[in-house]
């Protein structure tokens, strides 16, 4: 059997699937496996379960439904398959599977796709999202899965210093900036281990303003946009612990078996919060009549009170303790 796996488009749920695939594989153990990634996050496909092909899939390269019907038709002619996990939600990433020609197409309903599907199914927003994922492949074959978090994706962690993640992809996630400097601030009172900021090539900009309002920057050093998803796992494999927005780095960190906290404004920490939880910690407010929302822009503009408000002797105290083991 062939089967072909479209995994999700942002780096969280992308390491949330990683579960799937090894499911898939244990479910499956005659099939070949492979997958589809978004550029940018094939980086992460070494810490997968072995890969028959890695199909890189480029919006500014295949774009438009043009696009994904060429793209679908390549692999095509590289590869008839079985079977096809369309793990996003979207209706491109169902249309890609159609024209892959996959004799068998599983995902769940959206956005009116269900056409383009011969198995569709109603996802459980309450669940976890490695374990919706795992429903997917648990509904199609009839087969219960494991849904112990056993899985680590990378080596080992070492012991030196602290990673601090403020970004998100969504304004209601990031911490605001006099919020992020004052939590930065406050560790590097209380302890003399170094600290690293991290972020992608756009978060440069806003990581420089925070180190530059910082009391003691010769503490703090800015990784921001100079590190590669593998040299982010060498990162976190060789750190003591990390605090983090809800975000892409700190799933991945929690793979690699960091301890970390993790701060939500927005988002349902039940659905996207850390999956190791015995060796993570979640902070919310938990005052607000709107927590948790699902929302990307805050109502209350760029300081939401559910981040602005967070008490932050306590975050340090639960950062501190998890860095110390």
């Amino acid at each position: 059997m062939k089967i072909l796996v479209r995994l999700p488009n942002w780096l969280g749920d992308m390491v949330m699937s990683v579960y799937f695939t090894r499911a898939v594989a244990e479910l499956f153990p005659q099939a070949e496996i492979s997958v589809i990634a978004k550029k940018g996050l094939e980086g992460l496909l070494d810490y997968f379960p072995p890969l028959q092909h890695r199909f890189i899939f480029s919006k500014n390269e295949y774009s438009g439904i043009t696009g994904l019907f060429r793209f679908g038709r390549e692999i095509r002619a590289k590869e008839q398959f079985d079977l096809f996990f369309c793990l996003p939600d979207s209706f491109s990433s169902a249309f890609m599977a159609w024209a892959s020609g996959a004799k068998h197409r599983v995902g769940y309903r959206k956005e009116g796709r269900n056409f383009l599907l011969t198995h569709s199914y109603r996802r459980d927003g309450s669940e976890h999202r490695v374990v919706q994922y795992l429903r997917l492949l648990e509904q199609f074959s009839g087969k219960k899965t494991d849904h112990r978090p056993t899985l680590q994706i990378a080596i080992p962690k070492g012991r030196a210093g602290i990673i601090i993640n403020i970004h998100s992809e969504a304004q209601s996630r990031r911490l605001p900036l006099a919020k992020a400097v004052s939590l930065i601030n406050e560790i590097a009172r209380r302890t003399q281990e170094p600290i690293t900021l991290i972020g992608g090539p756009k978060d440069v900009e806003y990581t420089r303003k925070v180190t530059d309002l910082l009391d003691n920057s010769t503490q703090v050093k800015s990784m921001a946009g100079k590190t590669s998803l593998p040299e982010l796992v060498n990162l976190f494999t060789s750190s003591k612990a990390m605090l983090s927005s809800d975000s892409g780095p700190a799933h991945l960190a929690g793979a690699s078996g960091l301890p970390l906290v993790v701060i939500f404004g927005a988002g349902d920490e039940l659905e996207t919060g850390p999956y190791y939880r015995s060796a993570s910690s979640v902070v919310r407010l938990g005052k607000l009549s709107c927590e948790p929302c699902r929302k990307n822009e805050c109502k209350f503009g760029i300081d939401p009170p559910c981040l602005t408000d967070l008490d932050e002797h306590h975050v340090v105290t639960e950062l501190l303790k998890l860095a110390a083991g």
